[in-house]
């Protein structure tokens, strides 16, 4: 379902990432393909530093649909970004990314919360999380945080997943990153 990112898949991805359902809901909204692979070889860069971690989203049969990203890792938190293809939506991949890519941040690494941050208007990703029964709604309880990724004219609502409660409604969840 997950697996480390390189360059091979660059293609298909930035294919799926320009379709209109798409591209304004992703972190690097890429203007060209040579744009995207820059920004993937820094992505890949980033996580040989400690500063994120990025995965590709495979469908069944090992396509990629999408990426999730966590990033501004510090102090054992980090922000998550997830995207995937117009043509996977409603499929349950959104989901199952989610919960494969929390059992690593949560089992693997030392993160303790995860941020998500979701434009207000971005009724389909609000309705995806809210589903999750882990992800909580964050803002008043990180206000600050809340605060800092409002300063600007896009308005967003702030989401967090606490290790705890992840591993609590997991029940010890098997994760499945392909290396």
């Amino acid at each position: 379902m997950l697996k480390q990112r390189d360059l091979h898949e660059c293609h298909a991805l930035y294919n799926l990432m320009t379709d209109p359902a798409v591209f304004p809901y992703v972190r690097y909204p890429c203007q060209s393909y040579e744009e995207y692979l820059f920004i993937t070889k820094q992505l890949i860069v980033e996580e040989e530093q400690g500063t994120c971690i990025s995965r590709t989203i495979l469908d069944e049969i090992g396509h990629p649909i999408g990426t999730i990203d966590l990033y501004h890792i510090d102090h054992r938190t980090g922000f998550l970004a997830t995207w995937i293809g117009a043509p996977y939506f409603g499929k349950g991949y959104n989901q199952r990314a989610k919960e494969a890519f929390l059992a690593e941040l949560f089992l693997g690494q030392e993160i303790e919360t995860i941020f998500l941050k979701i434009r207000t208007q971005n009724i389909r990703s609000k309705k995806a999380v809210e589903k999750l029964p882990y992800v909580k709604i964050a803002n008043e309880r990180y206000e600050q945080v809340y605060q800092s990724i409002n300063h600007s004219q896009q308005r967003y609502d702030l989401y967090s997943v606490e290790r705890s409660d992840f591993l609590e409604s997991s029940g010890g969840i098997q994760h499945g990153v392909a290396t």
